[in-house]
């Protein structure tokens, strides 16, 4: 009897296990990417990011995935009140792990709102069907005041075929509200940027280490921000003998999602390569010039250098 009621308790004991455990998993992918998320970003991360934030107070402004003057402080003071070492407005390991521990994110509300146009928020202790408000509804006295112009528009002699052109366009704009869904591109880069340096991070760097990835996409940033070198994306990669991998047409290859994130990384502040603007791999370099530049440090089969 006694063995019988201890294999049960055993049983219950394994049962609570494995349901922390899956409830954990569960917050964990609802969770933030891996990237570093820093003021000037975009995508489904910032947006996560203003909702957690608004959620305990720290911010008030719009969810709407861009990484603003506002969002900026509001992670600043979040930092500040739970304190991280650095309050720098990055949100890395750190401060993604201190958010989802201090706040929560209902993923599903948040994308529903978005993509309907409402205008919404998202704080803790507050009913969700209270924190929303429709289109139609906040346009309401603005159409009323459109139609009170209209009106005295019409008193006062303007023509039929002008205020008939104004109503269809009144319409349409009201039947076309553009959903507001986030674009996860970095401000200033175009799709193409993006493109280009995801390729040449796998084709440069597929097979290294993540951090060793990063510091490859950082070395071309590096370069674009420096007079020494072409001052677009395009031209810093396709400059002459620039990167192996152009020269030998490895280029081309189709870049993986581990290259593009390494890419986003890079764009949002993390810079491994500590401000290399070059870069060799010793075990093939034969030049005596690029031996001859001051090395910063190593990361995988690459040395980074001045």
């Amino acid at each position: 009897m006694d063995k019988a009621r201890f294999m049960k308790q055993i049983v219950l004991i394994f049962s609570i296990v494995l349901l922390a455990s899956s409830l954990l998993t569960a917050e964990k992918s609802e969770a933030f990417t891996n990237q570093v998320i820093q003021r000037g970003a975009t995508g489904e991360d910032v947006v996560e990011l203003q909702a957690r934030l608004q959620y305990n107070g720290f911010y008030n402004g719009k969810i709407d995935g861009v990484y603003g003057w506002g969002t900026y402080w509001a992670v600043r003071n979040f930092q500040s009140k739970f304190g991280v070492k650095n309050v720098d407005g990055l949100v890395g390991a750190k401060t993604k792990s201190l958010l989802v521990q201090k706040t929560k994110y209902y993923k599903e509300f948040v994308q529903q709102q978005l993509q309907k146009g409402n205008q919404f928020t998202h704080y803790g202790g507050k009913p969700l069907d209270q924190q929303t408000k429709a289109p139609g509804q906040r346009s309401s006295q603005k159409k009323t005041a459109q139609g009170a112009k209209e009106k005295q528009k019409s008193q006062s002699g303007g023509s039929g075929s002008s205020g008939k052109s104004g109503n269809q366009s009144g319409n349409q704009q009201a039947n076309q509200t553009p959903k507001q869904t986030a674009a996860n591109m970095p401000g200033g880069f175009s799709s193409n940027d993006i493109q280009l340096l995801s390729q040449a991070v796998y084709s440069e760097a597929r097979g290294e280490p993540y951090e060793g990835q990063v510091a490859i996409a950082a070395v071309i940033l590096n370069r674009l921000n420096s007079s020494t070198f072409p001052n677009t994306i395009a031209g810093v990669i396709f400059e002459p003998l620039a990167f192996t991998a152009v020269a030998d047409g490895q280029f081309y290859m189709a870049p993986n999602e581990t290259a593009k994130k390494a890419v986003f990384d890079a764009i949002n502040g993390w810079d491994p390569s500590e401000s290399a603007v070059y870069y060799f791999n010793p075990d093939t370099a034969t030049s005596p010039w690029i031996w001859g530049r001051p090395q910063i440090k190593r990361i995988g089969k690459h040395i980074f250098c001045e």
